[in-house]
């Protein structure tokens, strides 16, 4: 059965990489370089089908006849199968979010990782620039009721797309003599104008709300967490997580401070303290940088984890991916084999913010906090995990095109406690560590809250910044990000209970370095079944 699992794993993930350019750039597949997704509604029926016939196909196997990691693939690409059927057929986000039809990083991709030589890459890009005009009249045409939150910031976006074109075409261009991109570059400028014109158009006739509603957003936290808790029990744990961690921080500003009976108060005294010292939009890289030094020779020293030594970018975050979140850390897919950089991307603040606002940004994300930040999507989170993630090798692809967010995002929550808990950076990390602790404990109420209960910006404004001790600047980019996504703000502290609970089973006589080892050995696979891979026999 085994051979005939495999077989069957092969054709559907081969299919599922020809059909999503988007998914192949993400697993590390380059067989689709050349093209842009299709949605349009004949493309979408064609892709669905596929998909239910792989969930058939999948149905008949025997997942008790398997090994343990071929059972735990087999269900990895099962859920997979399913949770893409609902996102074409009931979530259609492609019909109201025009940021799915956003063709910036699959162009990023090819102007930013030297995966091939540069010759090979200008002719993908040429082909993917001359399919844009139309996959622009695709998103036209399938693109219904939108909301404004998400029309606004693909406004912003789209107009990255075409400075990425304008500035980085060129310097590609130039490593290839005699090339011919400049008609395609043009013709694709144009559409994403037209484009975001037509957008702008559309502002003052948004009326969908952002709000998913429960019976979808629930459906969609299913297909993302895969987890075995319940919406329900998510939130009853992340409110009674959010109790205890208030009482952690309270301690530690109290001990910052020389302040018995600490109150929130002593809190944000202590934060106010620590938010002195912080960057500018001038020195951000440069202090992202030092502190990616200082928390990769900690790493090393404290023997927590074995290290890897792959390439890795700290860089400003282009223009077609900021509105969204802080910063990413956007590594080579799991099937990647060229050695191509992981980019620890970072967004200044936007032109248009008064000084105020920057301020407030640069408050919250002082040096301490970038210190915290670094530990989360570099070292020894997300770039570690994902380098440890990309020398898997199953019977199958699997593990590559079926990476759990929800243990990724773990992981790098957890790796801020290990960090701090050993000493990074001292108890100005540990009051910023557990700072962003209760932010992503938030997260998890905010996302229920927000598409579930109605919860308003004034009560999500006072969650954040009363309980959360969170400045302006941030929760009112949290609340938009809450608009803008569904599930994935959950994922960090359904994430967080699963991983950790794992790493503190660490059984008698096994190094803590062994046990990360042993943790970050099998890919990203969802933390239910990685507790299943990692049991002792």
């Amino acid at each position: 059965m085994t051979e005939s699992f495999v077989t069957r794993a092969g054709r559907i993930i081969d299919a599922i990489l020809r059909a999503d350019p988007v998914t192949a750039l993400y697993v590390g597949d380059h067989r689709a370089d050349d093209r842009l997704p299709d949605l349009s509604p004949e493309a979408v029926r064609a892709q669905t089908a596929l998909l239910r016939e792989a969930s058939h196909i999948l149905a008949e196997v025997d997942a008790e006849d398997l090994g343990a990691s071929d059972r735990v693939d087999h269900a990895l690409l099962q859920h997979e199968v399913d949770r893409r059927i609902f996102t074409l057929g009931e979530l259609r986000e492609h019909e109201w979010n025009p940021l799915a039809h956003n063709p910036g990083p699959l162009l990023h991709g090819l102007l930013a990782r030297p995966f091939a030589p540069p010759e090979q890459r200008l002719e993908l890009l040429t082909a993917r620039l001359a399919a844009l005009p139309d996959a622009l009249a695709t998103a036209r045409a399938v693109l219904r009721d939108c909301p404004r939150i998400h029309v606004e910031t693909a406004i912003a976006q789209f107009a990255g797309v075409s400075a990425l074109i304008r500035e980085q075409t060129p310097v590609l261009a130039e490593q290839v003599p005699g090339a011919r991109i400049a008609a395609a570059a043009d013709a694709a400028t144009t559409a994403l104008t037209e484009f975001t014109g037509w957008l702008t158009e559309r502002l003052d006739h948004c009326e969908r709300d952002p709000r998913l509603g429960r019976r979808l957003w629930e459906a969609t936290l299913w297909h993302t967490l895969d987890t075995e808790l319940s919406a329900a029990q998510v939130l009853d744990r992340a409110h009674r997580h959010l109790d205890h961690v208030q009482d952690e921080i309270r301690s530690a500003a109290g001990e910052l401070l020389g302040v018995g009976n600490p109150t929130d108060e002593t809190v944000r005294a202590a934060l106010d303290r620590l938010a002195a010292e912080h960057p500018t939009d001038e020195t951000v890289l440069a202090t992202a940088t030092t502190a990616l030094q200082e928390a990769q020779t900690f790493t090393a020293a404290q023997d927590l984890v074995t290290l890897i030594d792959d390439p890795l970018v700290v860089q400003k975050m282009p223009e077609f991916a900021r509105g969204v979140a802080v910063a990413y850390c956007d590594s080579p897919g799991a099937l990647e084999t060229d050695g191509a950089p992981t980019f620890f991307a970072i967004s200044p603040t936007p032109q248009d913010w008064t000084a105020e606002r920057v301020a407030s940004f640069y408050r919250e994300y002082n040096d301490h906090m970038m210190r915290n930040l670094t530990v989360h999507e570099a070292m020894p989170g997300h770039y570690l995990q994902l380098a440890h993630a990309r020398r898997f090798r199953g019977s199958t692809a699997a593990r590559g095109l079926c990476a759990s967010g929800t243990f990724i995002e773990g992981w790098a929550v957890y790796a801020e406690q290990l960090m701090s808990e050993r000493g990074f950076g001292g108890l100005p990390v540990r009051l910023q560590r557990l700072k962003s602790h209760l932010r992503m404990t938030i997260n998890a109420i905010l996302d229920q809250g927000v598409h579930c209960a109605d919860m308003s910006e004034a009560e999500a404004m006072d969650l954040m910044q009363r309980r959360g001790f969170q400045e302006e600047g941030e929760a009112a980019g949290k609340w938009r990000r809450a608009q803008l996504s569904a599930a994935q703000l959950s994922t960090y502290f359904v994430g967080y209970t699963e991983v950790s609970a794992i790493a503190a089973a660490r059984p008698a006589g096994t190094s803590v370095r062994d046990w990360h080892d042993r943790m970050l050995a099998h890919g990203s696979p969802s933390p239910r079944h990685l507790a299943e891979l990692i049991a002792p026999a």
